[in-house]
């Protein structure tokens, strides 16, 4: 095998920038974290494939906010440019008043810095303006010189700035993602701790400040019309016009509440409230040895002088309380600023808590939810600085259950730094994937939930990509992930015949092919799309007919069976009970598509299945296998419930059982060819498909029968492993989907075989490591890490990359697989907190 090993391991490392490498300073990064100098660019970072997909560029750092709250994030230059606060929709851009600042003198010099890079003007977004002229930057780091380092292990971030100050500063910054906890991990604040210390031999006189732009009101969607279009790849979008700039009815309110000093930034809110409508609030506690000042209003258009002048000067600023009411040109910030003095040798630690209030997210015309946090704040949109008051109470128990959880995977010596970095890092998509987490109901105790597949292709849950990307939450979150999969389950049932031009077939050249959106019996590909109803309006993709998918029936038993079995609260009948008569029709559907009556569904010649860009013919072998592992598992379910509630499945289970005998003696009858699985029965495609087997792995995974043989499944994995990884880019990129068996492409302009599909070398890997191959296992998983995390792609993880640097679909949900590599692990049911239940 090419580069493999922990020596190669390592190298890879030190190239994806894991933490002690090639820092000369004093500071480390915390162990298993993801570090960049700080403001440093990238030479060579991946670009998107095609042009209509999103492209922000590397400049991404860690999310902060809770699931479904919305979120923002600060980038490795101390920028804050990702601002997801409109449930699943995109806006990306930075604010330059939305800042941390730092003064200090030493009683002889002084200097005063934005705590950020300099950033550059967007022409393209008049009401960005030119970034504050008056205002002193921090300097970037270079090649030659680190000013200071950013990292990150989700939840917990840290920046460390250095070389520019005499005084030693950093930041902690982390958002009370818990394991196991369905109230705090939904709260919409961020936490900002702030370590400043003296190392000199003079006192130095310090001032941290924060400015905030009041942006209530702007992350709605302007355009009502709903309307989707087609990208040039053939994939549905709707547009997305938000409120940016909007700015009348702004008001800015200091809060003293108790030992919190803030400022309350307010808009207009109706009752009951509108999307985008609330408030934001910034605060901070009092402590021995600090003042507070606050300056409830300032102009962010201007040149920044009338905070930075007095601010630069003494680390003051206009300590006022002006809640005039803005108008519809008036950009209003607010900042507070925290001043002390350090003796020599002294440290101080400074909390700071950015919150929000914005409790609506709304979807179609007339139709909203309310977020998973109004079940503790209420829904009036008036509680940001209740939120922030609890943040600066608890802030040191939420970072301790953070460093409780994480510790039992940063103590796996046996996995690689990599792996356990990638691990918590590739989370992130549980809170800047657009998240929805709506407000509890009888019907659903802990509220619905739903993450989107990407950014490009908004839709929530697509249940293929769930296959591999919900083993996160199942072993986190198992009540999110049951309350995903009882809205499949109520979904299955339903149907909706209206008709819908088909994006594949004009991507071919075939014309207008029109297809209902969803028949009765079929298992959705997804919870539909924001500008929808989702969790209702199911099936919103239209790039192909997912009524004829293949595999969608199976991969809803097989997380149904595997939530049951392996869900860290236990055994829940009644869930399984929920989902039972969905999974009897679902399977019932998938059957009539055996058009041969083999016992086995076939594909029908236009992509039906993940690979929606890859024709299969007849039985398959990869929907084929998932098909026997889904009969095993809704034989054992049947069972379960037979024997946990009395229910008669007898009739149910006659019935798999004959189809799961008669699969059974075809599936390696019509595909085996005497070294691996052929692609398809009809097709005579001549290539290695790296994931045929994912059945066997789900089933080898859940305890069932293995789909096929263990010689056959070693002898599959040695072809996948020597065609589509080692003779592919040697090793470097990952395992390609899809080559000859010599390693060559069938088709060099081949869209899907050519991709690395990270996801799916998470479950590939995942399966190596089940059958004892972890060498070959931690080998894919670092190619792939290291590409990711190397490329400028980090916290934006595509499902695609290929040979020529480029990505496609970033953010993209099948990406947190990497938690199928501690689902083969027998203990890792004991991350603490997992295993609590709902609240």
């Amino acid at each position: 095998m090419a580069r493999s090993g922990l020596s190669a391991l390592k190298s890879l490392l030190r190239r994806a920038g894991f933490r002690r490498s090639a820092q000369r300073h004093s500071w480390q990064p915390p162990q298993a974290s993801w570090s960049r100098p700080l403001g440093l660019g990238w030479s060579q970072p991946y670009t998107v494939r095609y042009a209509s997909n999103l492209d922000d560029g590397p400049n991404h750092g860690m999310p902060l906010g809770g699931f479904g709250a919305g979120c923002i994030g600060r980038a490795p230059d101390g920028n804050v440019n990702l601002w997801h606060l409109d449930g699943g929709e995109h806006w990306f851009g930075v604010l330059p008043d939305c800042q941390f600042s730092l003064f200090e003198s030493n009683g002889e010099s002084k200097r005063a810095h934005a705590l950020a890079v300099k950033p550059q003007r967007d022409d393209s977004r008049p009401e960005a303006g030119e970034p504050l002229p008056s205002w002193s930057w921090y300097p970037a780091s270079t090649a030659e010189r680190s000013t200071g380092t950013y990292a990150a292990r989700y939840p917990l971030s840290w920046t460390r700035y250095e070389g520019v100050f005499e005084a030693e500063v950093s930041c902690e910054a982390f958002s009370p993602i818990l394991p196991g906890n369905y109230r705090q991990t939904s709260y919409p604040l961020a936490v900002f701790v702030w370590t400043l210390r003296n190392p000199t031999r003079k006192p130095l006189d310090l001032s941290l400040m924060l400015s905030w732009r009041n942006t209530c009101g702007w992350f709605t969607n302007t355009d009502s019309s709903a309307e989707v279009h087609f990208r040039d790849d053939g994939s549905p979008e709707h547009n997305y016009a938000p409120a940016i700039g909007k700015s009348a009815g702004h008001r800015n309110d200091w809060i003293d509440n108790g030992n919190v000093k803030g400022v309350v930034l307010s808009g207009d809110v109706s009752s009951p409230a509108s999307e985008g409508e609330g408030q934001w609030c910034i605060a901070t506690s009092e402590q021995p040895g600090v003042s507070i000042q606050r300056c409830s209003r300032w102009n962010p258009h201007g040149d920044g002088r009338e905070l930075w002048d007095s601010f630069s000067t003494d680390g003051s600023i206009p300590n006022s309380n002006n809640n005039r009411r803005s108008g519809s040109s008036e950009a209003v910030s607010a900042a507070l600023a925290v001043q002390c003095r350090l003796e020599p040798g002294q440290s101080i630690e400074i909390p700071v808590v950015i919150s929000w209030d914005l409790p609506v997210t709304a979807f179609a015309t007339g139709t909203s939810a309310l977020r998973r946090y109004t079940d503790f704040f209420g829904s009036s949109g008036t509680n940001a600085a209740a939120i922030a008051a609890e943040g600066l109470q608890d802030w040191r128990s939420w970072r301790e259950q953070i460093e409780a959880w994480q510790k039992p995977v940063l103590e796996r010596s046996d996995l690689p730094e990599a792996l356990r970095m990638a691990l918590f890092n590739e989370l992130y998509d549980l809170c800047s994937g657009g998240s929805l987490w709506s407000a509890a109901s009888p019907e659903d105790p802990v509220g619905r939930f739903g993450v989107l597949e990407c950014l490009d292709y908004a839709w929530y849950e697509s249940l293929d990509v769930r296959l591999y990307g919900s083993l996160a939450l199942l072993q986190l979150w198992p009540e999110l992930d049951k309350a995903v999969l009882r809205s499949f389950a109520r979904a299955i049932s339903a149907s909706d015949p209206t008709p819908r031009p088909i994006g594949w077939y004009f991507t071919q050249g075939k014309g207008r092919v029109e297809a209902a959106r969803k028949v009765k019996g079929a298992t959705p590909h997804d919870l539909g799309a924001p500008n929808e109803k989702p969790w209702d309006a199911t099936n919103y993709t239209a790039y192909q007919d997912c009524n004829l998918w293949k595999d969608l029936a199976s991969d809803y038993v097989l997380q149904v069976w595997r939530t049951f079995k392996l869900s860290p609260n236990g055994e829940d009948v009644r869930f399984l009970a929920e989902c039972w008569p969905a999974a009897v029709e679902a399977l019932r559907y998938l059957k009539t598509f055996d058009a041969n009556n083999d016992g086995l569904p076939d594909n029908g010649g236009a992509p039906d299945q993940t690979f929606d860009d890859w024709p299969l013919k007849g039985v398959s072998a990869y929907c084929g296998a998932l098909w026997i592992a889904a009969l095993e598992a809704a034989l054992a379910i049947a069972q379960q419930l037979q024997l946990s509630t009395g229910l008669d499945t007898s009739a149910e289970q006659r019935e798999f059982s004959g189809w799961l005998a008669q699969s059974r003696g075809n599936f390696d009858k019509l595909l085996w060819n005497g070294e691996y699985y052929d692609i398809d029965a009809e097709s005579g495609t001549p290539v290695v498909m790296a994931d045929q087997l994912c059945g066997d792995f789900y089933a080898r995974l859940l305890g069932l029968e293995p789909v096929v043989s263990e010689a056959n499944s070693r002898s599959t994995l040695k072809a996948v492993k020597e065609s589509c990884f080692e003779k592919f880019q040697g090793g470097t990129l990952g395992v390609a989907n899809g080559l000859r068996r010599d390693g060559t492409p069938l088709d060099p302009n081949g869209t899907h075989p050519l991709e690395v599909w990270t996801g799916i070398n998470f479950g590939i890997a995942s399966y190596y490591r089940l059958m004892g191959e972890t060498g070959t296992a931690l080998a894919i998983t670092s190619a792939v890490v290291n590409q990711v995390y190397a490329g400028g792609l980090q916290f934006r993880t595509p499902e695609a990359i290929t040979a020529v640097n480029t990505f496609r679909a970033c953010h993209y949900l099948r990406a947190m697989a990497i938690w199928g590599l501690w689902a083969t692990h027998t203990d890792w049911q004991r991350i603490p907190g997992s295993e609590r239940g709902a609240v």
